[in-house]
């Protein structure tokens, strides 16, 4: 099989198993949803869902979560884990977008990177999901994936979404994102996989 028949194969097969897939995160806005992203890291989405509707309905602008405490966020948020310093992030991100965009979030990279607590792989998910533009997060679940699939063996993320991009047609690389997350956890688990019962490793 060479690159082409298992990239083809392997976006045959996403499809066949998760051809509408849907984004985790819940939120009622833009904003919230942008929170939402950066309260994911190192902890489950579930785990999100759940505490957010309480600091959603405290504050779903950036001009009213600027007038909540790090104290408040932080008790609300803590199931979240790292909740001292996520909250720091919240108060942080609010703050600019209200101040300096006037209550908007930035539609580029660049100024989305410049927010505290906002990496690449956040960035990414915003670019993607809120401004529809065509970017190819990469978390945890993509890396493992990439990785096995022998799809990249970069050592950095943007490396990983380096090699993914040019692998994939650009039309494709947010539904994939999805896609790959829905798989990973479902069928090519970091634990207790078994090439054999995976329906992509067990045939590249």
């Amino acid at each position: 099989m060479n690159k082409k028949e298992k990239t083809d194969f392997i976006l045959k097969t996403l499809n066949k198993y998760f051809p509408h897939p849907k984004v985790f995160l819940k939120a009622p806005n833009d904003f919230c949803f942008l929170i939402s992203v950066l309260l994911s890291a190192h902890t489950t989405d579930n785990i999100v869902n759940k505490v957010t509707p309480e600091l959603f309905k405290k504050a779903k602008t950036p001009k009213k979560m600027s007038t909540l405490s790090i104290q408040e966020i932080e008790k609300i948020i803590k199931p979240c884990g790292l909740s001292k310093r996520k909250a720091k992030g919240v108060l942080g991100v609010s703050k600019i977008i209200q101040e300096k965009y006037r209550g908007k979030i930035p539609d580029n990279f660049s100024d989305l990177e410049a927010l505290p607590s906002v990496g690449h792989k956040t960035a990414s998910v915003i670019m993607a999901f809120v401004f529809k533009k065509d970017a190819f997060p990469v978390d945890t679940h993509i890396t493992r994936l990439a990785k096995r699939w022998h799809l990249s063996s970069g050592k950095s993320i943007k490396k990983i979404e380096e090699d993914l991009k040019k692998n994939f047609p650009k039309n494709t690389w947010r539904k994939l994102h999805l896609q790959m997350i829905y798989f990973g956890k479902n069928y090519c688990k970091a634990r207790g996989h078994k090439k054999s019962d995976c329906p992509i490793c067990s045939s590249i």
